[in-house]
C-alpha cells in the first residue's frame, strides 16, 4: 500500500474519534487546521523528519494505558511564589488552581472564550507559519481539537511567574491543550510547566513576543514513566526581544518535543535548551527550527542527554540564516552522555545559510564517563556511584545554565539528582 494511502487510513482513523469545537472566534482557525492536517496525514515513521522517533503511539487510535507514577517528593516549583493553573488530564481544575488574576497580565481559559478575543489574531496562525518548510502535523491536530489552554496577555511585567500544572490521575487520558501568549513591548513574563498530564499529551504553546518584551519558559516533564507526549513550542520575535526555554525531562516511553522561533527584528535573542535523562524503555527527541530573518540576532541551541540501559535519544536542529539576516550569531550543540553499551544517540544537525556575515556553528557529540575524571574522584575517597552521578550532573550543566534565574537552576539539578539516585547502582 503507498505511504499516502497508509497515512491516509491512519488519520481518518485517529480522527474518528475527535470532533471540532462548536462555534466561537476560533471556529476558523480550528477548520483550517483540519484542512492542513488532512492534506498532509498523520506524521509516519518514512516521513524525513521522524526517521529516528516511530510516531505509532502519538498517532493511534486510542492511547496506550500508562500508569501513574508516585512519589515522596514534593512539586515542581512548590517553594516558588506563582500563580499556579491546574489541568488534571487535559481538564481545568478549578478547586485546585489560584484565581486568574495578576496585575499586568490578563488571563483567559480556551475553552470560556466565545467572542472576539485579541488571541484570534495569533491562535493556529504561528503554527500554521510552521509548517513551511516542514510539516508537523501533530502541531495541526492541535490547533484544530484543543479542548482547553491557557492564553495569556502580558501588557506588563507581573510580579510572580505563571505556573501552569498538568497532572495525571486516568491511565487511559488522552490529552489536547493550547497555549497562547502575547507579550507587549518592555514587558517580561516566565511561565513554568510541570507534571506528567496524561497518558498520551499534545500539547501547543504560541508566543508572540513585541519589541522589547520577554518571555521565559522553563518546564519539567517526568514521573510517570509510561507516557508519551508531543510538545510544540512557535515563538516569534520583534526587535529587541528575549525568548528563553528550558526543559528537564525525565522518563516517559516516548517524548517529542518541536520548537520553532523566528526571529523577526533585529537585535533579537533565542535560546533553547533541554536536558533528559533516560532508562530503558525510553526515547526522548528534540526536534529544533530557528530561523533568522532579522540583523544581528543570536540564538542557542544546547542540549544534553544522559541515557542508559538501551534508552534512545534524538536530536534534530536546524538554523536557517535568511538572506537579509546580518551579523547573525548562531550557535548549536547537542551531546549525549552514554552510560552503557546498549543505549544511543542520533543526531542532525543543520545549518543553511544565505547571508555572507555571520557567525554559525553546531557541533554534537557522543561518548562515555570519562574515566580519568571518575579515576580522580575514587582516588579521593567518593565511591564509584556518586562520583558518576557528579560527572552526570557537570556534564548537565551548560544545558541548565541556560536559565536565567538560579533558583530554578538550582531547583532543576536538585530533581536531576534525585533522579539519578533513585536510578543509582551502588
Amino acid at each position: 500500500m503507498a505511504l499516502t494511502q497508509v497515512k491516509q487510513d491512519a488519520t481518518a482513523a485517529r480522527l474518528a474519534g475527535l470532533s471540532l469545537p462548536e462555534g466561537g472566534w476560533s471556529a476558523g482557525a480550528r477548520k483550517d487546521a483540519l484542512a492542513r492536517l488532512q492534506a498532509m496525514g498523520l506524521p509516519h515513521a518514512r516521513d524525513e523528519y521522524w526517521k529516528y522517533t516511530k510516531p505509532a503511539g502519538l498517532v493511534a487510535a486510542e492511547p496506550a494505558k500508562a500508569a501513574i507514577f508516585t512519589t515522596d517528593e514534593a512539586p515542581m516549583f512548590d517553594g516558588l511564589d506563582r500563580l499556579k493553573i491546574v489541568f488534571v488530564d487535559g481538564v481545568f481544575d478549578a478547586e485546585a488552581s489560584d484565581d486568574l488574576a495578576l496585575e499586568g497580565i490578563t488571563i483567559d481559559r480556551l475553552a470560556e472564550v466565545k467572542d472576539i478575543h485579541w488571541a484570534n489574531g495569533l491562535y493556529g496562525v504561528l503554527e500554521a507559519k510552521g509548517q513551511d518548510p516542514v510539516e508537523r502535523p501533530l502541531a495541526a491536530l492541535n490547533t484544530a481539537f484543543a479542548t482547553d489552554g491557557i492564553l495569556i496577555h502580558a501588557a506588563k511585567t507581573p510580579s510572580k511567574p505563571i505556573n501552569l500544572i498538568y497532572r495525571h490521575g486516568d491511565e487511559n487520558s488522552d490529552a489536547i491543550l493550547h497555549h497562547v501568549v502575547k507579550v507587549d513591548s518592555g514587558a517580561s513574563l516566565t511561565i513554568l510547566e510541570n507534571g506528567p498530564a496524561a497518558a498520551r499529551f499534545n500539547k501547543c504553546l504560541e508566543a508572540d513576543i513585541a519589541d522589547g518584551g520577554a518571555l521565559h519558559v522553563v518546564r519539567t516533564q517526568g514521573r510517570d514513566h509510561e507516557r508519551q507526549a508531543a510538545t510544540h513550542m512557535f515563538a516569534r520575535l520583534g526587535k529587541e526581544s528575549v525568548f528563553k526555554a528550558f526543559t528537564l525531562t525525565v522518563n516517559g516511553v516516548l517524548t517529542r518535543n518541536e520548537c520553532v522561533i523566528e526571529l523577526t527584528g533585529d537585535d533579537a535573542v533565542a535560546h533553547v535548551a533541554g536536558a533528559c535523562m533516560g532508562d530503558g524503555d525510553f526515547h526522548h527527541d528534540d526536534t529544533v527550527f530557528v530561523t533568522h530573518d532579522a540583523v544581528n540576532c543570536e540564538s542557542r541551541q544546547v542540549f544534553k542527554k544522559v541515557l542508559r540501559n538501551g534508552a534512545t535519544g534524538v536530536f534534530q536542529g536546524k538554523i536557517l540564516v535568511k538572506p537579509d539576516a546580518q551579523k547573525t550569531d548562531g550557535y548549536q550543540i547537542s551531546q549525549s552522555l552514554l552510560l552503557d553499551e546498549d543505549s544511543q544517540f542520533l543526531a542532525k544537525p543543520e545549518l543553511e545559510i544565505y547571508a555572507d556575515d555571520v557567525a554559525c556553528s553546531h557541533g554534537s557529540t557522543s561518548g562515555a564517563i570519562d574515566e580519568d575524571a571518575l579515576f580522580y574522584l575514587r582516588s579521593r575517597g567518593v565511591p564509584h556511584a556518586i562520583a558518576q552521578d557528579l560527572l552526570v550532573l557537570s556534564f548537565l550543566a551548560e544545558a541548565v545554565e541556560e536559565i536565567e534565574d538560579e533558583a530554578l537552576q538550582e531547583e532543576i539539578l536538585t530533581r536531576a539528582e534525585a533522579w539519578l539516585s533513585r536510578h543509582r547502582k551502588d
